[in-house]
């Protein structure tokens, strides 16, 4: 896996065969939480609902435990995060039943990015062939590559027949060129390499790593709102990221070092208290939006010292509002500069989901709407059975869309150049069998 990402190349996984289903085991490495999910992946009929997914996801098991030594999503002391690694992975195997060898992986650090990449081929016959499509994207997302980055994701936003755009399936099209363009999502090469390190230190092997406002996405959205367009936001406790899809696709990802986390060593900062306590206070009784009765209701807020003898103190929930409120704002106002420095904020239409633990912040969906946009909702993870009842509201969307996305890895392109030449990976009868083979089979 180290020596893919050597090449630039995030470790990317074959695709889910429609018709053959699986176990998946995914990891969520997150600044406060590390969840780890096992599920069995099952083809399923076509639906009405979450018509993009080609299989039924049945969760086996799910472990998390507090995270350690990892900031802003990054890790910063190898040896802790290790350990809550192997702490979440051993709770899930137990529940489950299951042991996995192998996992996809939730990344929410490393300075996520979009770039957005256009190439053009010539075409070899009068129809568009497979073989075709494979050069061009290979052509687009070879550009992605760049010193200290290393490219996530390579997802294919639509394509041109002889300058003609808006193409969405060109194989077997007529045509002299193809054209492609394509989003490609990237993060610091160094962040990603040190994550990728702790989970082997696990004796895991990496499937996939799949940026957190991709996979939240995944998980969160209806396929409506991926369709007319809109921005799904996930306030972790590290960072606050956020994606934009249209059209049926990802088309930008970015994100602030930001967060939940953030807010609570405010709160523990301005009350003064403990750490565990600000984010209780926070949790119970954290609010962006101030209301008449907060000078009057009281909040206990044990000692500093942690010392039973010692007595706590008592404050007026709105010295909390005052707290919490300015940080959120600053949050907001940043993705709100972001978005609009984008270039696609016309392409989240006026549609907000909002996702990740610090989303359930009292009044926070207000605020977002009066930032940003109107129309905001809290996402939660659509379709997936037996789903334990803590793990079903905003902060484990990433990791049911992790969950997700072994059914739309195949979408993906960014393998190496020099690797198109492998057996039976190539044009003609033989290429096709081949590829069919590996993929059925």
């Amino acid at each position: 896996m180290r020596g893919r990402l050597a090449q630039g190349f995030a470790p990317k996984m074959r695709p889910l065969p429609p018709k053959k289903g699986g176990i998946v085991g995914v990891l969520d490495i997150g600044t406060s939480k590390v969840v780890c999910a096992i599920a069995r992946l099952k083809p399923r009929g076509a639906s009405d609902v979450l018509t993009r997914r080609t299989h039924a996801i049945d969760v086996l098991g799910i472990g998390h435990t507090r995270a350690h030594g990892i900031k802003g999503g990054a890790v910063v002391d190898m040896a802790k995060a290790e350990l809550a690694i192997r702490q979440a992975v051993d709770m899930a195997e137990r529940a489950s039943g299951v042991q996995i060898a192998s996992v996809v992986v939730g990344v929410s650090g490393g300075r996520l990015a979009s770039q957005h990449y256009e190439a053009a081929v010539r075409l070899s016959a009068p129809a568009v062939e497979e073989f075709d499509i494979r050069r061009v994207l290979e052509a687009a997302s070879t550009y992605a590559v760049g010193d200290g980055r290393a490219v996530m994701h390579a997802l294919p936003v639509g394509y041109s027949l002889d300058g003609r755009r808006g193409i969405g399936e060109p194989c077997g099209m007529l045509g002299r060129e193809l054209g492609a363009d394509m989003h490609v999502i990237t993060a610091d090469l160094t962040a990603l390499k040190n994550l990728v390190l702790c989970v082997e230190r696990c004796h895991l092997s990496i499937e996939a790593m799949v940026a957190a406002p991709y996979a939240a996405a995944l998980s969160s959205l209806t396929d409506d709102e991926m369709e007319l367009g809109v921005t799904l936001i996930d306030m972790g406790a590290g960072t606050t990221t956020f994606s934009i899809v249209a059209g049926g696709h990802c088309v930008y990802v970015d994100g602030v070092a930001l967060g939940g986390q953030h807010i609570t060593n405010d709160v523990a900062r301005g009350m003064p208290a403990r750490l565990a306590d600000a984010e209780r206070l926070k949790a119970l009784h954290g609010a962006v939006v101030a209301v008449s009765s907060d000078d009057h209701d009281m909040l206990t807020v044990p000692p500093l010292s942690g010392d039973s003898r010692d007595q706590p103190h008592m404050v007026p929930k709105s010295r909390l509002v005052t707290i919490v409120k300015p940080r959120a704002e600053e949050i907001v106002e940043l993705l709100r500069d972001r978005l609009r420095a984008s270039g696609h904020a016309g392409d989240a239409g006026r549609r907000i989901v909002l996702t990740g633990g610090a989303a359930q912040l009292q009044g926070l969906a207000d605020l977002v709407a009066r930032v940003i946009g109107p129309q905001v909702r809290i996402g939660r993870p659509l379709g997936v059975s037996r789903l334990p009842e803590a793990a079903r509201g905003a902060a484990f969307a990433v990791t049911a869309g992790l969950l997700v996305y072994p059914q739309v890895a195949g979408l993906e392109h960014f393998e190496p150049r020099r690797r198109q030449a492998a057996v039976g990976e190539g044009p003609g009868y033989f290429g096709r069998v081949g590829r069919w083979l590996k993929d059925s089979f």
